[in-house]
């Protein structure tokens, strides 16, 4: 097997991939598991739980309505340590540079990543920077490390029957944002990424109530993550269409484009799993966040397997996850 595009694009191709990368934990993951396949690793330590992850991105274009690779770059890592109860305190951040790379733009990236750190709290420590001769790279690639601290460790694989699902906005912009600007579609202030770092309003939710699974719908979109949520619990989610979330301008894009917004990727949105008798007050937590205020109940847990969308009209339909991300280098 050779590595090609939808190796790293988030959806089913990309499992065979990790058998391969995660096949290493058997003998150097010093008894920190990495079959749970999670958006981070929780290491006890001095009776702390401190949460790690990381991710490398290689976004394209690097500017983008809504955001960029800096911002990108910041709030990927943040968010996947949020999806775990954890409260962002420090990242690394390692950048690859082309030759001939605009500095101007390398500035513009720079405070595009402050300005992400200052809305969560957490501070740039420690870095690296490379410059490959030119033609060896795309423009730039950064890597982001991150670790916090978790009072309450929350996972993806705890989804009971009863929860109720939750999302904190529209579904399907970031992707479809990126998709137009390469496709060279105008739609003027209509599509915009949802990159944002989303600490805060976690960390609102879980003070409001109790939640049992959260996850961040990246690559792969709400697709990818819900089935991944359900496989992992050992449960069926039903989803109600008429309640999903999609703006009209991602549909009409969507449609133009031939994709699911479904399918691609969001980076300022969670799925949560939440005891339906919490699900009030967290989602009035999460409606008072500014990245939360079009916050929705969309479906709910039940005992079974696979994920089944109730569609408008009646009827049903699964919601597959999709063999790879249609749109590669998203983030």
């Amino acid at each position: 097997m050779k590595v090609n595009l939808m190796h790293g694009a988030g959806g089913e191709v990309m499992g065979e991939l990790l058998q391969i990368l995660t096949r290493l934990e058997h003998n150097n993951a010093g008894g920190v598991g990495l079959e749970a396949l999670d958006d981070g690793a929780v290491i006890p330590l001095g009776g702390l739980n401190v949460v790690f992850t990381t991710d490398s991105h290689v976004v394209r274009p690097i500017f983008f309505p809504g955001g960029d690779i800096g911002r990108i770059a910041v709030c990927g890592t943040v968010n996947d340590l949020a999806m775990m109860g954890g409260r962002p305190i420090a990242l690394s951040c390692g950048m690859i540079i082309e030759e001939g790379f605009e500095t101007g733009d390398l500035e513009r990236i720079v405070r595009s990543m402050d300005v992400a750190l200052g809305e969560c709290g957490a501070s740039l420590v420690t870095g690296d920077t490379k410059v490959l001769e030119k033609g060896a790279l795309d423009g730039i690639a950064v890597n982001t490390s991150g670790i916090g601290i978790a009072d309450r460790v929350i996972r993806d694989n705890g989804l009971q029957p009863g929860d109720l699902i939750l999302v904190n906005g529209t579904l399907g912009d970031h992707g479809m944002t990126i998709m137009t600007e390469r496709a060279g579609l105008s739609l003027g202030e209509q599509l915009k990424s949802d990159v944002a770092p989303l600490w805060g309003l976690v960390e609102k939710a879980m003070h409001a109530g109790e939640i049992h699974a959260m996850k961040d719908p990246t690559r792969g979109g709400f697709a990818s993550a819900i089935n991944e949520m359900a496989r992992k619990s050992h449960v069926q989610v039903r989803i109600s269409e008429t309640d999903l979330p999609v703006r009209r301008s991602v549909k009409s894009a969507a449609e133009m484009l031939g994709i699911d917004p479904l399918q691609v990727a969001n980076e300022g949105k969670v799925v949560m799993g939440v005891p339906a008798k919490d699900a009030g007050v967290i989602l009035e937590a999460m409606r008072s966040h500014p990245y939360g205020r079009e916050s929705a109940i969309i479906g709910e847990v039940v005992a079974g397997t696979h994920v089944i969308m109730e569609t408008s009209i009646g009827g049903e339909r699964f919601i597959e996850p999709p063999v790879g991300d249609p749109v590669p280098r998203v983030c």
